[in-house]
């Protein structure tokens, strides 16, 4: 099963970060938090890397109603969507949360992964 939902943009890097935040608050998720992996590896490990930021996104009302169904499934939230640069272009990819969650054992999570699943495939559909 793949873990991911991925599509190249034209968009510059920075511009697509900007886009993708705002289809994501389209389908109702925030940003929580941002890492800059490029500037971390360099600050950490003196290491050149390409731009490569991890957005953690949050939809609450969703997220509210998984932590009530399975107390440790914070361990897996947020939805990280990654944005790239890469040789071909900028790459906007989205975690798949219904095959992440397959390792946890809570049927009652299915619906809500799906639906999850579903906001983040528009999300990157509209990149």
């Amino acid at each position: 099963m793949k873990y991911y939902f991925a599509k190249e943009t034209n968009r510059s890097f920075e511009d697509a970060i900007a886009h993708v935040t705002e289809l994501l608050k389209d389908e109702g998720f925030g940003v929580l938090t941002e890492i800059d992996v490029k500037a971390t590896m360099k600050k950490k490990l003196d290491a050149d890397f390409r731009p490569y930021k991890i957005l953690g996104a949050c939809n609450p009302p969703i997220a509210y109603k998984v932590l009530q169904a399975e107390e440790q499934i914070g361990l897996m939230l947020p939805c990280n969507v990654v944005v790239q640069e890469k040789e071909s272009g900028v790459v906007v990819s989205a975690i798949d949360p219904v095959a992440s969650m397959t390792a946890v054992e809570n049927e009652s999570l299915r619906e809500h992964a799906e639906e999850v699943r579903r906001r983040l495939q528009k999300v990157i559909e509209g990149v």
